[in-house]
């Protein structure tokens, strides 16, 4: 069994503040696929790169990329590690709500009509 209590409430709350902008999703989607210039971020957002950076800059504080420079290049990395633990803690939730929703389906099912079931 997962134990939610773990995990530092300062991150958590880190990583989901960051994944909770369309935007730094986008950017966590773009860096699934590999390493990232700021540049290359900001191309599909329509944005400039001085705002792609901000959220490049929230993504790292939450620690779920990581940043390296080369000259004028910022590359980007995602570091999946704050990924797996909220995911990890979601899970946690997921298999209370499932237990319950069951639950659910087994009593309307019980108390439906025959014809119903």
């Amino acid at each position: 069994m997962f134990n939610h209590m773990v995990e530092d409430p300062a991150t958590m709350d880190a990583v989901f503040h960051a994944l909770a902008h369309g935007a730094r999703r986008a950017i966590v989607a773009q860096l699934a696929d590999g390493e990232h210039t700021v540049g290359e971020l900001a191309a599909p957002l329509t944005m400039s790169l001085a705002a792609a950076s901000k959220h490049v800059k929230v993504l790292e504080q939450a620690g779920l990329v990581r940043r390296t420079v080369d000259g004028r290049r910022h590359v980007c990395r995602l570091e999946p590690a704050p990924l797996a633990s909220a995911a990890g803690w979601l899970a946690f939730y997921e298999r209370h709500w499932l237990e319950r929703l069951d639950a659910l389906d087994a009593l309307i099912r019980h108390d439906a009509p025959e014809e119903e079931r």
